[in-house]
């Protein structure tokens, strides 16, 4: 390029640069003894003193690099310079601006509109000209190459684990990893845990256990906790505990694939006993309850910082071996995390909201659409039964009475379809629950 080209791209000598500098810590496994952000600042800001650059703010940020428009902090440095709060950019190295072509492409976009004027890194520099927007992509475009490559890589090592027998992964509930050198990476028999889990699927086989009486047993009973989390196993895990081939040999990696392995590991049960405890799941004493609805879920609203209302339940052992179920309502606090709206129990929330039923507006033709329904099934019913219909007629109903007879008295769904008939809406706010 001659002087006159060069001098095109030049940055005008009355235009004074305004530098924003951005650290973004690395993830990527390869570079764990890159600086981090806090050293990143104080070399940049060293930088910065030595050459007398301004510096307008300081952004860190800790998410990756390597998928586009996934960092906040670098939208919110792409918005400020579209808006020209900055025109220039200081920053460790090419790649912790971007690792991937879209973030990339708003950078080069930026210079090509004069409005993104030069990024400084520890070592070079960077201006809208042609030569060094194309050096800039290429270092980025590099940094994009190592880490396509390098998931590539992880796969296929974990294809070549598999395929020796060995499970890539963390184990399964009931082993644990060996540590030693000349065994690094294969599963060992939990000799703590693996007896439990051979018990849990002979109750399930032989003594047909429900999934739940195996929650029950194992929370309860044995205290039971996992080897890692050191938690309670939840009823979703128990269940796909339950189906994993893993625990009489093959395994399928990664999960739905279908690239089926030998593992090397020893067996913690038959796959006799598997297909019996296969089996038994099939019949309705073993169906599966992890997704239970709540009656009151996603109709109210929390009143504090205005987010959803979730359940949640809890069991209490008796004296005499019975549980008992509670179910508590409380805010999901997806706006505010910190959100102090406390839980109530749906007994206690039932008793508020029949207090509440007068001062609701109720969708009355749905409701007597339903009760006309219940009506004719109660008549089908009596005169099968006592071979005369019985002497019933909507009218002498008081449609309010039967919205806190269902609330009381009602299936899940039926108090599901009458909340739905409230127009008001229903706010829960410190345990109180108000329109």
């Amino acid at each position: 390029m001659d002087t006159s080209q060069q001098t095109q791209f030049a940055v005008p000598l009355n235009i004074k640069l305004k530098y924003c500098l951005y650290a973004r810590k690395s993830t990527e496994s390869d570079e764990r003894q890159a600086l981090s952000i806090d050293s990143q600042v104080n070399e940049m800001l060293q930088i910065a003193e030595r050459e007398n650059l301004e510096i307008i703010d300081i952004r860190r940020e800790a998410k990756s690099a390597k998928d586009s428009n996934k960092r906040p902090v670098f939208k919110e440095l792409i918005r400020d310079i579209a808006e020209e709060r900055f025109n220039a950019i200081l920053t460790w190295a090419p790649d912790r601006l971007s690792r991937n072509a879209g973030d990339l492409g708003s950078l080069v976009d930026l210079m090509d509109e004069k409005k993104l004027l030069g990024i400084r890194t520890f070592g070079q520099t960077f201006t809208n000209s042609p030569n060094e927007k194309f050096l800039l992509m290429i270092l980025c475009s590099q940094a994009k190459l190592e880490n396509d490559n390098r998931g590539i890589n992880v796969k296929r090592g974990l294809r070549t684990r598999c395929e020796m027998g060995l499970w890539p992964t963390c184990p399964p509930t009931g082993y644990f990893k060996e540590k030693r050198v000349d065994h690094k990476g294969e599963c060992l028999v939990d000799p703590d845990r693996a007896p439990m889990i051979r018990q849990m699927f002979e109750k399930v086989a032989y003594e047909k256990w429900s999934g739940r009486k195996i929650y029950y047993w194992l929370k309860f009973d044995l205290n039971f906790r996992t080897a890692l989390g050191k938690k309670h196993l939840s009823l979703g895990n128990i269940y796909r505990l339950l189906e994993n081939t893993f625990y009489y040999g093959p395994f399928e990696y990664p999960r739905g694939s279908g690239n089926w392995y030998q593992g090397k590991h020893d067996p913690i049960i038959t796959k006799e006993l598997f297909d019996l405890v296969q089996d038994q799941m099939k019949n309705s004493q073993l169906v599966r309850k992890e997704n239970i609805k709540f009656a009151f879920t996603k109709i109210m609203r929390c009143g504090l910082c205005g987010s959803g209302i979730s359940a949640t339940e809890k069991f209490k052992k008796l004296k005499n071996g019975e549980f008992n179920r509670h179910v508590y309502y409380g805010c999901t606090k997806a706006k505010d995390k910190n959100c102090q709206c406390g839980y109530l129990n749906e007994i206690d929330l039932i008793k508020q909201l029949t207090k509440l039923i007068d001062a609701i507006n109720l969708n009355d033709l749905t409701i007597k659409k339903q009760l006309r329904a219940e009506i004719i099934r109660y008549k089908k019913f009596s005169a099968s039964l006592l071979g005369k219909s019985a002497d019933l007629d909507i009218s002498d109903i008081d449609i309010k009475k039967y919205v806190k007879f269902l609330l009381y008295d009602g299936a899940i769904s039926e108090k599901r379809e009458i909340m739905a008939c409230f127009k008001t809406p229903i706010v829960l706010k410190n345990k109180i629950v108000s329109v």
